[in-house]
């Protein structure tokens, strides 16, 4: 039976012309604006440094694909959107490929899954497929160092945001175990951040407190964080997840202030039930949703708290339903009357969320692998990713009509371009299609990060 290879497509006809279509164009690109990407990493010199986390044990003699070769592959893959290690079998052909990671040879092939996989299943034990070792220890630092280089001058305030989310589990991981809250098996993730930079993102099974752990990365990223500014205030914020004694203990120690969401029992309703009386009548009068607020010095009925604390409490009646909501906080002084605190620092936590989803846009919760220290690489890898989109936004898209877009925005409208590449000796040239929309908004992009 004769085997026919089909070398062209024909679709409906536009009139009276037949529509053809073939793979048979010169070597292009679905990722031309990927250039953005590459002059954002140079800018913040992210590649060498995250190379340097890691230990490579192979015999360079007979490497191909060298350490930074191999990162940069999977961060540039992931911000591009190539989630799993299956999509580099076809993308490592990509003629652009080579310039994003620095290839001397940049028109060979990048990297394969295999090679790939490898570099994600590191040990501390060298053996014969496992010969690159990451110091998690080092990219936790290189995170913070990313954040503080981004300050022209020391700031006089940052808040630290934290909060956990859940990543689903599909297979039989390490430390796989049901969440009741999520109704599934899943992985429970710490991530800090101060504003729109990562901070830390602590993979961790779900079988635990949402606040564990979070003494010991706070402590360690306050500790980096006042080497380089000594004066800064520090706020940590979170929900009532993390109002814990031990957290609040700590920040009273060592100088750092906090509002947590404090969940809500009987003893603090009946204390603001007087407030809740009065939001009932202001709604009653204008018909709209009011809000009362109050405060009190506040001590758990176990003496679960080692001290009393400052509560703020809000009283609201949204049509015939009370919403009561409660913070604990440090924060005193006229600047922080309750209604300033809540509505104008408490309640600004809700970006955080956004941050959240951007790394799942990322692919952090691929976490698919079978230890738990490889998850946690595939969560750094797309933390960084992360870090590279939040610098092309906040350097490259500074003052522009996307200076607050999302990663996957930011992806479809100025990375995926269809483009031309043409590398000779002397030069490489990427022609990026005419037709493109955005072409103004690329060129003072690429302006931005060249000054």
């Amino acid at each position: 039976m004769t085997e026919c290879t089909q070398s062209s497509f024909e679709f409906a006809s536009h009139h009276r012309r037949p529509v053809e279509a073939d793979f048979t164009g010169p070597t292009t690109t679905s990722d031309g604006g990927a250039l953005l990407l590459r002059q954002t990493a140079i800018k913040i010199n992210l590649m060498p440094r995250l190379a340097a986390c890691f230990q490579d044990r192979r015999d360079q003699r007979y490497v191909q694909h060298g350490l930074e070769d191999l990162l940069s592959q999977r961060v540039y893959g992931l911000a591009l959107g190539y989630e799993d290690l299956n999509d580099h079998d076809q993308w490592r052909h990509d003629p652009l490929l080579g310039v994003l990671t620095g290839k001397k040879q940049s028109q060979r092939s990048a990297a394969g899954k295999s090679t790939l996989n490898r570099l994600e299943l590191g040990t501390r034990e060298a053996n014969r497929y496992s010969k690159i070792d990451v110091d998690t220890a080092a990219i936790d630092h290189l995170l913070v160092d990313v954040f503080v280089e981004a300050f022209a001058t020391a700031p006089v305030q940052i808040v630290l945001d934290l909060d956990a989310t859940d990543l689903p589990l599909h297979g039989h991981q390490e430390d796989r175990f049901f969440h009741g809250y999520y109704d599934g098996y899943c992985y429970l993730p710490l991530y800090i951040f101060c504003g729109e930079h990562l901070l830390c993102a602590r993979l961790r099974p779900s079988n635990r407190d949402a606040a564990a752990g979070s003494v010991e990365e706070v402590e360690r990223i306050v500790n980096q964080i006042r080497k380089a500014w000594p004066t800064v205030q520090v706020i940590l914020r979170g929900d009532s997840g993390f109002c814990r004694d031990q957290l609040m203990s700590w920040c009273e120690t060592n100088k750092v202030d906090f509002v947590f969401g404090f969940a809500r029992n009987p003893l603090l309703e009946n204390l603001l039930s007087p407030y809740m009386e009065q939001a009932r009548a202001q709604q009653a009068a204008t018909e709209k949703p009011a809000r009362v607020f109050a405060e009190f010095d506040y001590q758990t009925k176990s003496k679960s708290w080692s001290q009393s604390r400052r509560v703020i409490g809000k009283a609201e009646v949204l049509g015939d339903k009370e919403n009561p909501r409660f913070v604990v906080t440090s924060l005193v002084g006229p600047e922080w009357e309750a209604r300033a605190l809540y509505e104008g620092l408490y309640c600004a936590r809700g970006e955080m969320e956004n941050r959240i989803k951007e790394q799942l846009s990322l692919f952090a919760d691929r976490v698919s692998t079978e230890t738990m220290r490889a998850n946690q690489m595939r969560v750094y890898l797309s933390g960084l990713a992360y870090v590279l989109v939040s610098g092309l936004r906040r350097i490259g898209l500074q003052g522009t009509e996307m200076a607050r877009a999302q990663a996957t925005t930011i992806r479809l409208r100025l990375l995926k371009i269809g483009a031309q590449v043409r590398i000779t000796a002397r030069k490489v040239r990427v022609q990026l299609a005419q037709s493109f929309p955005w072409q103004a908004l690329f060129w003072r992009v690429a302006e931005q990060l060249r000054c």
